[in-house]
């Protein structure tokens, strides 16, 4: 059978250079795809970086326009855990894999053994933990055939709770540290309900904080509020709502030319991974006089967690590590302070440090 050549547009070859230097910009180690047209599986695993030891993290399973979406955005994920592993000092390095949702999972369970073969070819190099769009039952089944997971039903399952622990954490680091106050009658605005937006929520509600909340799904914001003594509001206001802490637990890139300007609160901490569209916007937010807590620092609470239960840590040993989240940002805080850097320019040093060989 003879092979089709492919002829690219001009377009395509654009995009495919944007993003091979993009990828070469961020020092990115090795970029791994996989097609399997019996299961139907179109996958993409990015390790950036293998310096502090096997990288680690979550695989990404929804829809994507393109394969180059799908690329772009396992990039900036990966880059990201990198990041995340350093500034919390784990013995990891970073990685991601996402996987382009299709229309129908005909078999699902052959259809994530096959990406846990997939894992399982990068022979240790790659943990893989849940994500946007998996589960701890998809771990299970990868887990058939590769011992490089995390995340299992067995293996300490959802880690949103422990993101979620690790954020509040540190939403009373930054608060303390920009009013010089507890988060008892503090207004936070989260932006998404989904698993980490839902248990901080519980968090912040058991100490006292007052909850605004957004979701593009209607119902989950409702329960959040429901359950919380909450208000919801549309997402579009959410961005202007006025409030001490603006929370973005959803998308990434949401922090940018037309958002920041909009923005009424004192600081800014949420879970979603990202969230500065360019690195201008962190200066952006310095000369507002808005407080930044770092993404990959803030949310590390799910990686701690699934690299303990990985290494079998005990959970008591990992949780305090989560909680210590609260003094590492306050460090990254008084550094930028007494350095007068935007915060987001300080936690790219120090993990520019420790990534350095």
């Amino acid at each position: 059978m003879l092979l089709q050549e492919k002829t690219f547009t001009s377009s395509e070859h654009n995009d495919c250079n944007r993003l091979f230097k993009y990828a070469e910009d961020l020092g990115f180690g090795d970029i791994k795809f996989k097609i399997d047209a019996k299961t139907g599986l179109r996958a993409i695993i990015a390790i950036h970086n293998k310096e502090r030891g096997p990288a680690i993290g979550g695989c990404r399973h929804i829809y994507y326009d393109s394969y180059d979406k799908a690329l772009e955005d396992v990039i900036r994920l990966a880059h990201g855990m990198s990041s995340k592993a350093a500034i919390c000092n784990l013995p990891r390095g970073g990685a991601k894999s996402v996987i382009l949702r299709p229309t129908i999972i005909k078999d699902r369970e052959a259809f994530f053994r096959s990406f846990g073969e997939f894992v399982h070819e990068q022979q240790g190099a790659y943990i893989v933990a849940e994500d946007s769009g998996t589960s701890p039952a998809d771990m299970d089944i990868i887990a058939q055939v590769t011992p490089y997971v995390t995340c299992t039903s067995a293996g300490g399952g959802d880690p949103s709770p422990y993101t979620a622990l690790g954020l509040c954490r540190s939403i009373e680091a930054a608060v303390k540290f920009k009013l010089g106050s507890n988060l008892n009658g503090i207004r936070v605005a989260i932006q998404g309900t989904g698993h980490v937006g839902y248990y901080l929520a519980r968090e912040l509600a058991n100490l006292g904080a007052k909850i605004i909340v957004t979701d593009i799904d209607q119902t989950s914001a409702n329960r959040c509020a429901t359950e919380f003594d909450g208000q919801v509001v549309s997402p579009d206001a959410i961005y202007s709502i006025e409030c001490d802490v603006f929370a973005p637990c959803a998308l990434g890139a949401i922090l940018n030319d037309t958002t920041i300007p909009l923005l009424k609160a004192s600081i800014v901490a949420g879970s979603a991974n990202n969230q500065l569209a360019h690195k201008h916007h962190g200066v952006m937010l310095h000369q507002r006089g808005i407080l930044y807590a770092p993404d990959f620092l803030v949310n590390a609470g799910g990686l701690i967690y699934a690299s303990a239960n990985y290494d079998h840590i005990d959970l008591k040993e990992a949780k305090a590590q989560i909680e210590g989240l609260y003094q590492s940002l306050w460090d990254v805080l008084e550094r930028a302070k007494a350095e007068n850097k935007p915060v987001s320019e300080v936690v790219d040093e120090i993990v520019e440090e420790r990534l350095t060989p």
